[in-house]
């Protein structure tokens, strides 16, 4: 542990790209006893592979997870929805940390010292375990989302912008779960955005970029 100061979160969260759904954002405090293998990167694993460590996290883990709605995207922009869940999970924790580690580059207020590490969830155990939690729960979301909206795929794109997406956007319109703010979201609704597209991507990963 970072100099001798325990416990240590590690928070991410899954989501800041797409047209539709929520923002999820996990925090985990990892038994330094009883670390699951294999823990990296969530977009580096397989969705299997994911799914069996999630259980293990779940199983040796404090584990806590925050929902930004889609509302709150529209309203406060992504980046800020995105910390708001950030903290949110931080603070339901069942144990309270002494540092958290955060993926990206802003730290959050979460009543402790905190630090932000870019690429965190490829560097910092705690922040890949997070990273897993957070894509394997805003999946499940997305796919039952696909259920009650079929149609537009989100159980396969997890409501990325990719062409059956788009397509599925243009001949259905959008959903009450698509994010507003988005641009091609907006151009569905015929609303006109203020430079909103590009704000948003300047606060995208380079990988949810290149999803977009």
């Amino acid at each position: 542990m970072k100099r001798g100061i325990a416990p240590v979160a590690g928070c991410d969260e899954a989501g800041r790209g797409p047209l539709a759904g929520p923002v999820v954002a996990a925090a985990v405090i990892l038994d330094p006893k009883r670390i699951p293998r294999g823990l990296n990167d969530s977009k580096k694993l397989t969705r299997e592979r994911r799914e069996v460590l999630y259980d293990r996290i779940c199983a040796t883990a404090e584990v806590a997870v925050a929902v930004a709605s889609r509302e709150r995207i529209d309203r406060d922009n992504i980046r800020q929805a995105s910390l708001w869940a950030l903290a949110r999970a931080v603070a339901a924790l069942p144990v309270r940390p002494r540092l958290v580690f955060v993926d990206g580059c802003d730290r959050i207020d979460v009543g402790c010292e905190c630090e932000a590490v870019i690429s965190g969830d490829a560097l910092l155990l705690s922040i890949a375990a997070a990273s897993i939690v957070a894509k394997v729960t805003r999946d499940r979301l997305m796919i039952h989302l696909g259920v009650i909206h079929p149609g537009y795929g989100f159980e396969r794109h997890m409501g990325y912008s990719v062409p059956e997406h788009t397509q599925a956007l243009a001949r259905l319109g959008p959903t009450v779960h698509h994010r507003r703010s988005f641009a091609p979201v907006a151009e569905s609704y015929g609303l006109a955005l203020i430079d909103t597209d590009t704000a948003v991507a300047e606060t995208l990963s380079p990988m949810d970029r290149d999803a977009l």
